[in-house]
């Protein structure tokens, strides 16, 4: 195999001694792409990390580059993953594609892929399926829990909990500060099974990271280790020719599916899975997630579905002791970055602890953790984690509607002491989706709070937007089409009967067709929430997809 970096004039190589480096003329370059950045706990030890990945490289004959990117938290928009995917193509295929570097182009001949959070490595994986250059993917790790009372807790599921019991009364606001203290102890990705460590074991699901990577103790020894051997493996994959687009394949994503409804993972994480599909050419409708989720049993006992923090799923063997559980029912002969088949890597796996990963004849729930709702709500379908609900008997429910246009009203109004509400009402949350809003994690609206003070902990909720996988509650999301752009969540007014109903995967409202239709050709979008008239943002707008389709550009 001729190496891209043969193709480098003169010029580039004396670019790259510019910096100090002795660059040997035949050595493979292998870009490090680091999303570190002091910004946030994911993301701000990726410099050691990066350090071990190159110390890999370097011990396998290759010269390491890095290159930094956008570094994106939970807290930036949906937007910017498919900003960092088309930025990361961009640096390393150039104008002349990805077997020609020339022009405009960083000429590795390998990526080292190193991320941590929601979008980053949804982003990256995109990428690499565009690039399919040799690569493989070092995730940054878990955060370990904080304690309070003597528990294990973890920012953002815990919080949502605490700070219900703090408008409750049954905590105070000391012990409120006391939490927020101890709750971000140290680096890595938000301690539950939220979206960032659901993409870390999607990563891993897929192939494209050593085994025992996700999840993994980001402050830990064996977190460098495992990023230095990386760095190894990243030029075998090389010498061998094996590029990510041999190793996601259909059944790789299959496979990557059912470990997703195995643990009741991040809702967010179907959209990024679709979107990284079409990177690969490969078609995966929504209702390929609900087939899969009916077959697949939920399995793992972590945070918000459960009662341990994802580093606890690490030490009972992690991805690979779960995938060793559900051998009868994934595809064993896909390849992986390690060289070997999913089979071989699995060969010696043990689970070393059944009451966080249990069996397949001993599940939590028999179905998967997430399911696909349709209806006259949504014709395109939606999403619903059931397995972090808390009430299930709101699985199969029927309410009067109470509809907000914006968090803000939401809020204001749910936060209020004087509000008649009962624990039969349905929340709706519209306008939050992808054209109107970028799709923000806005969809876990708190209870009431005259209802937390009755001890009422969940109440059904509906919104066209996205809610972090941290979250939990009987909580739709992802209706499509978008409230803004017609779909019928815009002709639901206070009062109506809407109805959910997990058995038979139904989101309804109690209006006919007819009484939708006349409806809508009274209504008028809202302006969108944001300024969308220039740069970034204004390519969003313009050209992404709804959510069932990835919320991809039809372009990419």
């Amino acid at each position: 195999m001729r190496l891209r970096s043969e193709k480098m004039g003169w010029v580039v190589r004396g670019l790259i001694r510019s910096g100090g480096y002795d660059y040997e003329v035949g050595k493979p370059i292998v870009e490090i792409v680091n999303t570190w950045s002091e910004w946030n706990p994911g993301h701000n030890h990726l410099r050691m990390v990066a350090e071990a990945v190159k110390r890999g490289v370097l011990s396998a004959g290759g010269f390491p580059l890095e290159y930094n990117t956008l570094s994106l938290c939970p807290g930036q928009s949906l937007p910017n993953r498919n900003l960092l995917a088309l930025e990361v193509e961009s640096i390393i295929c150039g104008v002349g594609g990805k077997e020609d570097p020339a022009p405009y182009a960083e000429p590795a001949d390998a990526v080292v892929f190193i991320c941590s959070c929601d979008k980053d490595i949804p982003a990256l994986l995109m990428a690499a399926a565009r690039i399919n250059l040799p690569s493989i993917f070092v995730l940054g790790g878990a955060m370990l829990p904080g304690k309070f009372k003597g528990e294990d807790v973890v920012c953002c599921t815990d919080a949502q909990r605490l700070e219900r019991d703090l408008r409750a009364g049954i905590i105070t606001e000391e012990e409120w500060r006391e939490f927020r203290e101890c709750v971000f102890p140290c680096s890595g990705a938000c301690g539950p099974m939220g979206t960032a460590n659901t993409m870390q074991c999607m990563a891993e699901a897929l192939g494209m990271a050593l085994p025992g990577s996700a999840c993994s103790p980001a402050i830990l020894a064996e977190t460098y280790r495992r990023a230095e051997e990386s760095g190894r493996k990243v030029m075998e994959l090389l010498k061998n020719d094996i590029r990510p687009r041999d190793i996601m394949t259909e059944e790789s994503l299959e496979n990557a599916i059912k470990v997703l409804m195995a643990i009741g993972g991040s809702t967010n994480a179907i959209i990024h899975l679709i979107a990284i599909a079409h990177e690969l050419d490969i078609k995966l409708p929504l209702e390929k997630f609900d087939e899969i989720s009916r077959k697949t049993p939920f399995l793992v006992d972590v945070k918000p579905n459960g009662r341990y923090p994802a580093v606890d799923f690490h030490r009972a063997g992690g991805v690979p002791a779960l995938m060793k559980q559900m051998e009868p029912i994934i595809n064993l002969d896909v390849l992986t970055v390690t060289g070997k088949t999913l089979k071989e890597n699995l060969a010696n796996v043990q689970v070393k602890n059944a009451n966080i990963i249990r069996p397949l004849n001993q599940p939590f729930l028999r179905e998967g953790g997430i399911a696909i709702l349709k209806g006259n709500l949504a014709p395109r379908g939606a999403v619903i984690k059931h397995s972090a609900s808390i009430d299930r008997r709101l699985l199969h429910h029927k309410g009067p509607a109470v509809v907000f246009n914006s968090p803000e009203e939401a809020y204001r109004h749910l936060l209020r002491e004087d509000i008649e509400i009962t624990e039969d009402h349905v929340l709706i949350l519209r306008y939050q989706g992808p054209k109107a809003a970028c799709m923000p994690e806005t969809g876990a609206l708190p209870i009431p709070t005259v209802l937390a003070k009755r001890g009422v902990k969940d109440i059904v909720r509906i919104t066209d937007g996205r809610m972090s996988g941290t979250q939990f509650g009987t909580i739709v999301l992802h209706v499509s089409p978008e409230a803004y752009v017609g779909g019928p969540l815009a002709a639901v007014e206070n009062g109506d009967t809407v109805e959910l109903d997990l058995t038979r995967r139904l989101l309804e409202v109690k209006l006919t067709d007819k009484q939708i239709k006349e409806r809508l050709e009274r209504w008028t979008p809202p302006e969108p929430r944001y300024n969308y008239k220039r740069g970034p943002h204004a390519l969003w707008f313009n050209f992404c997809t709804q959510a069932d389709e990835g919320c991809i550009y039809p372009f990419m």
